[in-house]
């Protein structure tokens, strides 16, 4: 970083440099943005980052991020209690809610195995999956982990983990390329993957 910043700019900078996909120059329009910002506004922003770290933590159902004991989602008379969606993250609930097509429950590995990572499925939410399961029961999971190598493997996994309990496992159907993610399909894509589910 130029020696001519002054400090707090500098620091400002390397913050944003650390947020994924950001490179220097990014890093430099934001935050040269936020110190262009009224007092106020920068003031909220601040305090918006504070606040959602203070108050989100992973709801105790479906382990998505949420700031109840339980989501909204789970507890939600509307939702099918009896019907899980497997996903990597909380931007794939995401994802998936924008379609309005699934009326059943998450639940949200946060990650997929990968060993060179040094990502098994202690380091997941897999045994919370297995003990919820065990708990209230299931008519269907479906595996909706992204069309990826480490994807695949999580799906497999979790699938021989249930074949003892006798329930219908099912994997999305893709319309995206192997290698895509969830988060940047678009609605009609996740749409026909939701509809196309088969049973592994």
């Amino acid at each position: 970083m130029s020696s001519f910043n002054a400090v707090p700019l500098t620091r400002l900078i390397e913050q944003f440099e650390r947020l994924p996909g950001i490179g220097k120059k990014t890093a430099q329009r934001l935050a040269f943005y936020v110190l262009g910002l009224p007092e106020e506004e920068a003031k909220a922003f601040a305090d918006s980052i504070i606040d959602a770290k203070k108050k989100i933590h992973r709801c105790s159902c479906c382990q998505n991020l949420t700031d109840s004991e339980i989501c909204r989602i789970c507890s939600s008379p509307e939702r099918n209690k009896r019907v899980i969606c497997v996903v990597e993250s909380p931007r794939d609930v995401m994802a998936l809610e924008r379609t309005r097509e699934y009326n059943g429950t998450y639940h949200v590995l946060h990650g997929a195995l990968s060993p060179l990572e040094g990502i098994g499925p202690e380091q997941l939410t897999v045994k919370e999956l297995l003990e919820r399961i065990k708990r209230d029961g299931a008519d269907e999971v479906i595996m909706a982990t992204n069309a990826t190598v480490e994807g695949e493997a999580t799906a497999m996994y979790i699938q021989r983990l249930l074949s003892p309990m006798k329930i219908p496992v099912s994997r999305i159907a893709y319309g995206i390329a192997v290698g895509g993610s969830l988060e940047y399909a678009d609605e009609v894509t996740l749409r026909r993957a939701l509809e196309g589910r088969s049973l592994l």
